[in-house]
């Protein structure tokens, strides 16, 4: 027996892990239908609960049994995109957070996108973790997975890094503001320090003694060698600490690239010092100016790159400060004002006029205006009265209100935002895992490059060979630091995510952002997407002696109860009439309804549901026909064999649809219409709105399998929808993207989320993903050309040409200012305003 059954799953992080369970599901040949979102599995068929679990499981993620019965979903009404379900109240809530645990850590000493990779290998080799994200840019990872925070804190620890788990958002935020001030106080200073010893002495070098060590000056250079090696181990100690815990973990980092160059630079000058005789006057030259200087001039860059990368975090930041700290509860002893985080559900709160709400709930008394720019960028203030949602971050303009508290902490629409974006800035696209591939054997292989090309010149170089061999060693090393490497694709992702949450788009994972670069196809759902979603019956026609308040009344009962945006429009058109009872009620998927009235027959659906059952349309197809082409959806009703009447009904576009639609035509992109209506209506509006192609008469099943059909001729294809009855084709198309603000598959299967209900928004979205890649790849192109040309040049490849070698300070400050330089160029995203046509 057929039956329906439920499963909680785990595991899956983004639209294409829906898609990978979804159709491992389908492949059994006792499943019938499957619907999968990121959190649950909805199943029909003959499986048992624990035969879909192993399935799922060998797709290569978890699956618990919430619920089976024998009762198969109900099948949709007559020719719309939306299924029957699709709007009630329940799929308008948050849906509950998903058993896959996530935590937040703050991790110190990572200076560079080698450490970026042995943290997440050490994190990811920890017993239940699924995913790991280590992001540079703001010293901090995001780990998913059924794991212990002090699991992760030690799997930190022994790859030599020190880690904080912070789950609560405010406090993250103060201490990452907190370790953000001191250090860059920190580096100010030890920059300050390095460089007030090592611009006197770079100075004195070029106007003194050439910084050559002579029996006259032997004492004083001894004094300077003592005060430079004071200063590397003040302003410069935590290099050396942080190349030491590496050497002993077997891993290269930037720091120790600092650290073999300077210290290389000191001990050389220091030998000549102390024993001079051992050396030929020509190779006497002393290089404490370069130590200070290097050690300086990388200080200021991380002074400087710590100061605008707090630039960047602004937008998530901007969030969280709508948040009030506290709320104001009503209870029988009076009202008090409670920290936020002693707010729970079902508590009375109080608002008046220039409150932030504080948690979602739902108003039980008063009446108020909201602006919920934030959430829906609906500029006008919206009027609440009792029963209406109320959301957090929301600002109540005008009124006073009560209301009970639904949804607080993590499980408010703003905090799942906030967790939304906060994990795309974590995330890494394909692109930028290319920088972490060659990271892995970067500085081993500088390191390698730095020996071989010291080598090369001690023994074919000019005099003095151990001077030459110095310079080139130490320049290699300090050059090739792969800071600016492993900054530029998380800068790009945290200016761009953050800018696009500014313009109301959540992006679920950088990933997403590259793919909807590259995309060449917009398909676009019709109800609720490109029309209002709000169908009315504007016309009825009646043949057979039928009249229409009778018409009205057998629709109306075969809808009642129905949430269907098809079966609401006739029976708010019926107007709350007593309606006769439905016997021998069944749905026809993709068709319609039947039932029986008074022993009378009953159908109601299109006219392939009439042909269905030998119903002769002839009288009524030229009805039919000019309501389709007009871009009305026709609905017959037949009783006792015959169709009595066609009713007309009518979902208009959507306000600024058309002028949205040739914004993205200029913008290049190839629009399609995919729905269920029947070809003449959705033609019709197609015409209306300007679009390229109709995909009409596809039932909800069959647009995953449209969407194939589009790929397979080359296309890359994003899907809009609503959300909710769209999931497969969302998560087949290369880039979902759900319109809608909050609703549950919204956030937790669609790529990217429009929280302003306007197709302008995917025109910004997909704008901003386009600069955002552009700014990845010109940061990337940068960090590889600084490498590229300035190991070879560090290693002498110019010197027949100039006779002079690169000297180390200026490789220190090269270094630095390409770290600077990328993350300037990835701030200006912050500034980025899409075009508009």
């Amino acid at each position: 027996m057929s039956q329906t059954t439920l499963l909680a799953l785990d595991g899956l992080s983004c639209g294409h892990c829906v898609k990978r369970v979804k159709e491992a599901l389908e492949q059994r040949t006792d499943v019938e239908q499957v619907d999968v979102t990121i959190i649950e599995a909805r199943v029909t068929g003959a499986a048992t609960g624990a035969e879909l679990i192993a399935t799922v499981e060998q797709a290569g993620y978890h699956a618990s049994l919430q619920q089976s019965d024998i009762h198969p979903k109900p099948d949709p009404l007559p020719d719309s995109d939306l299924q029957p379900e699709a709007l009630t109240a329940d799929t308008q809530q948050l849906p509950a957070p998903s058993s896959t645990d996530s935590h937040q850590l703050l991790i110190d000493g990572m200076s560079c996108a080698s450490c970026v990779s042995r943290v997440q290998n050490a994190l990811q080799q920890v017993s239940g973790v699924v995913q790991a994200r280590v992001n540079l840019a703001d010293r901090s990872a995001l780990v998913l997975g059924s794991v212990t925070a002090e699991a992760l804190v030690h799997a930190v620890s022994s790859a030599g890094y020190h880690a904080e788990v912070i789950e609560d958002d405010q406090l993250r935020r103060e201490k990452q503001q907190h370790n953000a001030r001191r250090a860059m106080r920190r580096f100010s200073w030890q920059s300050a320090l390095a460089l007030t010893l090592g611009i006197p002495l770079m100075v004195w070098g070029m106007f003194g003694d050439n910084m050559m060590l002579t029996a006259s000056n032997r004492s004083g250079w001894l004094v300077v060698g003592v005060i430079t090696l004071l200063v590397m181990v003040t302003a410069g100690g935590h290099f050396y600490r942080s190349a030491w815990r590496s050497l002993l973990k077997g891993a290269a980092t930037m720091d120790m690239l600092v650290a073999l160059g300077t210290s290389a630079a000191w001990l050389y000058s220091i030998s000549v010092n102390i024993w001079p005789d051992f050396f030929p006057m020509a190779a006497r030259h002393l290089y404490y100016e370069a130590s200070a200087m290097i050690i300086g001039l990388i200080n200021l860059g991380h002074a400087l790159e710590q100061r605008a990368r707090q630039r960047s975090s602004k937008a998530l930041e901007r969030l969280l400060d709508l948040t009030p700290p506290s709320a104001r509860v009503v209870t029988e002893q009076g009202e008090q004002t409670l920290p936020l985080s002693a707010v729970t559900p079902g508590m009375t709160l109080r608002l008046t006029t220039g409150d932030r709400v504080p948690v979602d709930g739902d108003i039980n008394q008063g009446e108020a205006w909201l602006d919920e720019a934030m959430l829906t960028g609906e500029p006008l203030p919206q009027q609440k009265s009792v029963g209406d949602a109320l959301h957090a971050g929301t600002l109540l303009q005008d009124g006073s209100v009560l209301f009970t508290a639904r949804a607080v902490g993590k499980n408010t629409t703003l905090a799942r935002i906030i967790q939304m974006v906060r994990q795309a800035q974590s995330s890494k696209p394909e692109i930028g895992k290319l920088a972490d591939r060659i990271s892995a054997v970067f500085v081993p292989a500088v390191v390698a490059i730095a020996v071989l090309s010291a080598a090369i010149w001690y023994f074919v170089g000019p005099q003095p060979q151990l001077v030459y061999t110095l310079v080139i060693a130490t320049t290699v090393l300090i050059i090739a630091c792969p800071c600016a490497l492993g900054l530029a694709t998380p800068m790009s992702i945290i200016s761009g995510v953050g800018r696009a949450a500014e313009f109301g788009v959540l992006v679920r994972d950088a990933d997403a952002l590259q793919r909807a670069s590259s995309l060449d196809t917009l398909v676009f759902d019709k109800t609720g997407t490109l029309t209002e979603g709000v169908p009315r019956v504007t016309d009825i026609f009646t043949f057979n002696q039928i009249d229409e308040a009778q018409v009205l009344l057998w629709a109306a009962a075969l809808e009642q109860g129905s949430s269907h945006p098809l079966a609401r429009a006739i029976t708010e058109r019926a107007n709350n009439q007593t309606l006769p009872v439905t016997e021998q009620f069944r749905t026809i998927r993709g068709l319609g309804v039947s039932g029986t009235i008074d022993g009378v027959p009953m159908l109601l659906g299109n006219s392939a549901l009439m042909h269905q059952h030998q119903i002769d349309t002839a009288a009524v197809e030229s009805v039919v026909s000019a309501q389709a082409e007009s871009g009305a959806t026709p609905v017959l009703l037949a009783a006792a064999g015959q169709v009595v009447a066609v009713m007309a009904i009518r979902d208009p576009l959507r306000t600024g649809s058309r002028e949205a639609l040739q914004r993205l035509h200029q913008l290049g992109y190839r629009l399609v219409m995919l729905t269920g209506d029947n070809p003449a209506t959705a033609s019709a509006i197609a015409r209306q709105a300007g679009l390229d192609q109709v995909i009409a008469g596809v039932l909800p099943d069959g647009k995953a399998q449209a969407i194939i059909q589009l790929q397979q001729q080359g296309h890359q294809v994003a899907m809009i929808g609503d959300g909710i009855n769209d999931a497969p084709a969302l998560a087949q198309a290369d880039v979902g993207i759900a319109m809608g603000s909050g609703s549950d598959v919204a956030i937790e299967t669609a790529a990217i989320t429009l929280m302003r209900h306007d197709l302008n928004s995917v025109a910004d979205a997909l704008a901003i993903a386009r600069a955002t890649l552009r700014n990845m790849k010109q940061n990337l192109l940068g960090a590889f050309i600084y490498n590229s040309l300035g190991i070879p040049i560090a290693a002498g490849v110019l010197y027949p040409l100039t006779g002079t070698l690169l000297s180390p300070v200026v490789a220190g400050a090269a270094m630095a200012l390409s770290s600077i330089t990328v993350v300037s160029n990835a701030n200006r995203l912050l500034r980025y305003q899409p075009p508009k046509y």
